[in-house]
C-alpha cells in the first residue's frame, strides 16, 4: 500500500530550522551536505532543504510506492501533471507531480 512516508520543507537557514525542530519536538537530523538535513526514524521522516534552486512553492509530501514508473502513469492518467522527471537522489529514486488541484507531491521508491 502507498503511504506518506517524508515531507520536505524549503529553509533559508538549515541550521536555524534543525536548532527549532530539535528544540521544539526533540527531533535529531541527520546532515546530507551543507544544505540538506533529515529526520531518519524510518517512520514519516522531515527533510530541510536549504539549496533554493531545488526548492518547490510549498511543502513536498513525498509518498513511498513499490514501482515508481507504474505510479507515474497512474498519476498521468488520473490527471496529474509530472513536474520532475524520474531522477536519482540518495534514498533512492523520485518524480515531482502535481494532483488536479494544483499540489506538488512527489512519489520515490527506496534503493
Amino acid at each position: 500500500m502507498a503511504r506518506l512516508n517524508y515531507v520536505e520543507l524549503p529553509v533559508r537557514d538549515v541550521a536555524a530550522q534543525k536548532a527549532f525542530y530539535e528544540r521544539a519536538f526533540g527531533w535529531s537530523f541527520t546532515d546530507y551536505g551543507p544544505d540538506y538535513a533529515a529526520t531518519t526514524t524510518g517512520d514519516v521522516d522531515v527533510g530541510l532543504s536549504g539549496d533554493p534552486a531545488e526548492w518547490t512553492a510549498h511543502l513536498l509530501p513525498v509518498i513511498e510506492v513499490a514501482d515508481l514508473e507504474a505510479t507515474q502513469a497512474a498519476v498521468e492518467a488520473a490527471g496529474g501533471a509530472v513536474t520532475l522527471p524520474i531522477f536519482a537522489f540518495p534514498g533512492g529514486r523520485r518524480f515531482h507531480f502535481r494532483d488536479p488541484h494544483g499540489h506538488e507531491l512527489a512519489a520515490m521508491v527506496a534503493g
